[in-house]
């Protein structure tokens, strides 16, 4: 295909990189960093080794990428139950939607995030690091969340936002663990109600 005439003649990749994108995120969601080797990536891409470092980088780079597409899809709900209007409302969401992306029947079970790279050795610190980072980006906004809705009303005064987002991410990332080992979404979704029974009320 030709390109702006001051640059150079491209060729076409040959392969549609979103879907490649795709198919690497569901490599890595399922397997893990470590877990994933090159040759499970490029035959569930449909591309050669070459292929896939021209259009990625290497394995880590890969796996950013696939983590930013994870967190823009599947985990998005998370996004979504920032918006809710009570803090009741968003804590109910976070949970319900744990349980819906972690046992999606077309989908691996579990949490890319949580099982990336639990088991990863000192060659995969960067991406651990990586995963701890988006772990805590996740409570500090919901942390955030329940701030204001102490400062709102919504929860009374003495309600303790940090622990209230601890509570809710920990029990989040059981939820994930434990659709990883095979409990099914209703009893996943019993638990989650039963987690908020006791929600502190103003």
């Amino acid at each position: 295909m030709e390109t702006k005439q001051s640059g150079p003649i491209g060729r076409p990749r040959g392969f549609d990189v979103d879907e490649a994108l795709e198919r690497a995120m569901l490599v890595f969601w399922r397997h893990g960093y470590e877990g994933a080797s090159t040759a499970n990536l490029t035959n569930a891409m449909g591309i050669s080794t070459t292929s896939m470092y021209a259009a990625f980088g290497n394995k880590e780079k890969l796996f950013r990428k696939a983590l930013e597409r994870y967190t823009e899809g599947p985990s998005s709900y998370l996004a979504r139950a920032m918006e809710e209007p009570t803090a009741l409302g968003a804590a109910t969401a976070i949970l319900a939607g744990a349980v819906r992306t972690t046992t999606r029947p077309a989908n691996p079970h579990g949490c890319l995030g949580v099982h990336g790279a639990l088991t990863a050795s000192d060659s995969g610190r960067d991406v651990r690091d990586l995963l701890v980072a988006w772990r805590n980006n996740g409570y500090s906004c919901i942390r955030e969340r329940f701030q204001r809705a102490v400062d709102d009303g919504d929860l009374p005064p003495q309600a303790d936002p940090g622990l209230l987002a601890r509570y809710v991410t920990t029990f989040a990332y059981g939820i994930a663990v434990q659709a990883a080992s095979g409990v099914g979404r209703d009893e996943l979704q019993d638990a989650a109600d039963a987690a908020l029974r006791n929600w502190p009320v103003p």
